[in-house]
């Protein structure tokens, strides 16, 4: 029978595989039994020698799990004679993070093309203008001046505009006061924004991308809700052909490279 070295043992830690898979399997459970309520927030979790009995594991598998349901933002930890881990009420804006880091993860890997993003931002971004019209309030519409203040300065960095861009957005779908669209659109405004904006911040116009945001602003401070969906689809159209104007100067750079 082949032998492994023992080299070999030292690079691939299997004991570490094994006991993660079964950590994520315990933390899987317990994270289920938050969210369809058999554990109530501000539940006190049993201990880790007890999870470890009832599971049949180890208390460093224990303690891996735990680890997991902190991180996903469900469980949080006191000390002292009254301490343990708790359920914590699930948090919208930290679930939302982990699905826009994988987001972010697919649009770089070209799971996303860029058409497809402008499209869905549209789409939806739409339907926060019409809602922004009928709920805005004076703090909305102040929260999207004060952005676009900043976007006027002609001082500040690209990085400072990119920024800007994503916070004026944010603030249009804060407007809507509806959660769960809320919800819906964090992975659209923290990870497709910043992911365009990467791509085209060289080419597009800085001044015209804040006087499109001062149309949608103003049309919502109008409540005119086919002003502001009008002025959301040409600063996307001038997304989309800034993009253009990327791969065309990419093109001609290969081009002269292989002439």
């Amino acid at each position: 029978m082949a032998r492994t070295s023992g080299k070999g043992n030292m690079i691939l830690k299997y004991d570490e595989v094994v006991r993660t898979g079964i950590a994520k399997q315990v933390a899987d459970n317990i994270r289920s039994a938050i969210l369809d309520g058999r554990l109530k927030v501000d539940e006190r979790l049993p201990t880790e020698e007890e999870l470890a009995r009832s599971f049949g594991i180890s208390r460093p598998t224990v303690r891996e799990a735990l680890k997991r349901l902190a991180a996903q933002n469900l469980i949080h930890s006191k000390r002292g004679p009254a301490g343990g881990n708790f359920v914590k009420r699930p948090d919208p804006e930290g679930l939302s993070k982990a699905i826009t880091g994988a987001a972010t993860l697919l649009v770089g890997i070209g799971a996303f093309d860029i058409e497809e993003i402008i499209t869905a931002r549209l789409e939806t971004e739409t339907v926060c203008c019409r809602l922004a019209c009928e709920n805005r309030s004076e703090t909305d519409l102040a929260a999207m001046a004060a952005e676009i203040a900043v976007q006027q300065d002609e001082a500040i960095s690209d990085e400072d505009f990119c920024a800007s861009d994503v916070r004026f957005h944010r603030a249009l779908v804060e407007s809507t006061g509806n959660s769960p669209l809320k919800l819906m659109m964090y992975t659209v405004i923290e990870a497709f924004i910043p992911i365009t904006n990467m791509i085209v911040f060289r080419v597009r116009e800085r001044r015209h991308v804040a006087s499109l945001h001062q149309e949608i602003l103003d049309a919502v401070r109008d409540r005119h809700d086919a002003k502001a969906a009008a002025a959301l689809a040409r600063l996307l159209a001038y997304v989309r052909e800034s993009y253009a104007a990327v791969l065309d100067a990419r093109a001609e750079r290969e081009a002269q490279a292989s002439a």
